[in-house]
C-alpha cells in the first residue's frame, strides 16, 4: 500500500468514525427534555415523535453510511477500478468517451445501489411519520428526469473536462475552470425558469392580504420583487420550507403551499424578509464566489496530481488516464473537502443568523418571525437540542432554538423598525 492509498484510506474512515462518533453523541441529545421556548407549541406526543423520527432518520443514516463505504472499499481492493477500465477500453473509443462510459458506469452503479435506500426512506420512514406524500409514479419520473438532465448538461461539461486535460496541456487547469465557472452561472440564471418547472408547479402568489404585505414590504427595503411564487411542495411531502433561487430577472421567492397553509401573513412575511435579506445581505454571490475559487484550486491541485504514478498504482491500475484520475483524485481530496464542508458549513449558519437578524429588524415583528421557526420545527419535526459536534460537522442553518434566543436578543435590545443601510 503506498502513500497515496494510505492518505485516501485513513481520510475515509476518519470521515466515517468522526461522523459516527457524532451520531452517536446525536442520539443521546433525544434524552434531554423540552426547551422551555415550546411549551405550548409541542404536547408531550408532539415531542416524543420528533425524538423518534431523528432517531430512526440517525440510525437509518449510519446503516447507509456504512453500506456505501463497505462497498466503496471492497470494490477499490477487489480490482474493480481496474476492471472497469479494461471493459471500457476494449471498445477503443477515444479517450473522450472512453472517460465518459467509465464515470458514467460508476455514477449509474452508486445510483443503483443507493436506490433501495431511498425507496425506504421515502415509502417507509417518510411514510410512517406523516410526511411522504410521493406517489411510485413521481419517484421513478423524479430520477428519470435528473438522469436525463445529468446526461444532457452534466455529459457534454464531463467530456469538455477530459478533453481539455487529455489535450490542452499545463493550462488544462485554466480552461477547465472557465468552463465550470460559466456552466455554474448559467445555471443558476435558467434553473428557476426552465429546470425547477420540470419538478413542480410553481404559481403565482395570489391576490390578497399577504401579496400585499409582501408587496409593500419589497418597496419599504428596495427590494426588486419580480415573483413569489407557491410551489407545490404537497405533492411530495407534508414538510414545509421557503428559499431563494436565481439572480437577475429569474430571481424567484418561492413558498411551499404546506408553508402557507400553516402560517399566519405576518409569519410568512417574516420568512419572506428572511428571503430578502439573503439577497440583500449579497449571501448568495458570496457563496457562488466561495465556489469558483475553490473549483479553480481543486482544479489547479487536480492537474499536479493527474501525472502520478502513485496514485493509479493505489487503485491497483494497469495504466493511467484521465478519467480514472478524475475519480481518484476526488478520493484523495476528501480530506481538503471535509474541512471546506466544515468551513462552509459554518458561513452558511451565519449567514442564516444575519437574515433571521434583518428580517427581525426590517419587519419590525420579530415575535413573527420566531412563531414561524416554531411552527415549522414542530411541522418538520425538527431535533430542538442536536450535539454541538452534529452542528459543527453537518449544519449548514443554525438549530431553531440558537436562532430563536438570537431573534430575542434583539427584540430586547432594538425594538426600532429601522432599516439597516
Amino acid at each position: 500500500m503506498n502513500l497515496f492509498a494510505i492518505i485516501i484510506l485513513t481520510a475515509l474512515l476518519a470521515d466515517y468514525l468522526i461522523g459516527l462518533l457524532s451520531d452517536l453523541l446525536n442520539l443521546k441529545t433525544l434524552k434531554r427534555p423540552l426547551p422551555a421556548e415550546f411549551e405550548g407549541v409541542y404536547d408531550r406526543e408532539d415531542y416524543r415523535k420528533s425524538q423518534d423520527y431523528t432517531r430512526t432518520r440517525i440510525r437509518f443514516g449510519i446503516v447507509a453510511t456504512s453500506f456505501n463505504l463497505g462497498i466503496l472499499l471492497v470494490f477499490w481492493f477487489s480490482g474493480g477500478f481496474n476492471w472497469l477500465d479494461v471493459a471500457v477500453q476494449a471498445p477503443g473509443y477515444g479517450p473522450v468517451w472512453t472517460g465518459l462510459l467509465y464515470i458514467g458506469a460508476l455514477m449509474a452503479g452508486k445510483s443503483l445501489l443507493s436506490l433501495p435506500f431511498q425507496i425506504w426512506s421515502t415509502f417507509v420512514i417518510e411514510e410512517q411519520y406523516g410526511f411522504n406524500r410521493t406517489t411510485p409514479i413521481t419517484f421513478v419520473s423524479d430520477r428519470v428526469k435528473g438522469l436525463l438532465l445529468s446526461l444532457i448538461l452534466g455529459g457534454p461539461l464531463l467530456a469538455g473536462i477530459i478533453a481539455l486535460f487529455q489535450f490542452s496541456g499545463t493550462a488544462a487547469w485554466i480552461w477547465a475552470w472557465a468552463a465550470i465557472t460559466l456552466f455554474t452561472l448559467l445555471i443558476q440564471f435558467v434553473a428557476p425558469a426552465w429546470i425547477m418547472p420540470l419538478f413542480n408547479r410553481f404559481d403565482p402568489l395570489e391576490e390578497g392580504e399577504l401579496r400585499d404585505k409582501i408587496e409593500s414590504y419589497a418597496d419599504k427595503v428596495s427590494f426588486p420583487l419580480q415573483e413569489v411564487s407557491v410551489m407545490d411542495g404537497s405533492r411530495r411531502s407534508g414538510k414545509s420550507n421557503a428559499f431563494f433561487t436565481g439572480f437577475g430577472k429569474n430571481k424567484r421567492i418561492a413558498l411551499f403551499d404546506t408553508l402557507i397553509e400553516k402560517q399566519t401573513p405576518d409569519e410568512l412575511l417574516a420568512v419572506v424578509a428572511h428571503e430578502v435579506g439573503h439577497y440583500k445581505l449579497k449571501h448568495i454571490p458570496k457563496n457562488m464566489a466561495i465556489g469558483i475559487l475553490h473549483t479553480g484550486l481543486m482544479l489547479a491541485l487536480l492537474s499536479l496530481v493527474l501525472t502520478l504514478p502513485g496514485l493509479f498504482e493505489a487503485f491497483y491500475m494497469d495504466r493511467m488516464s484521465i478519467h480514472a484520475g478524475l475519480v481518484f483524485f476526488g478520493l484523495l481530496y476528501s480530506p481538503a473537502e471535509m474541512v471546506l464542508s466544515v468551513v462552509m458549513g459554518a458561513l452558511s449558519r451565519k449567514h442564516e443568523f444575519e437574515a433571521d437578524a434583518w428580517a427581525a429588524r426590517t419587519t419590525g415583528r420579530p415575535e413573527a418571525m420566531i412563531q414561524a421557526l416554531k411552527k415549522l420545527s414542530l411541522e418538520n419535526l425538527s431535533h430542538l437540542t442536536p450535539h454541538p459536534l452534529t452542528v459543527f460537522l453537518t449544519y449548514s442553518h443554525p438549530p431553531v432554538l440558537e436562532r430563536i434566543r438570537a431573534i430575542k436578543k434583539i427584540e430586547k435590545g432594538n425594538r426600532t423598525t429601522a432599516i439597516p443601510d
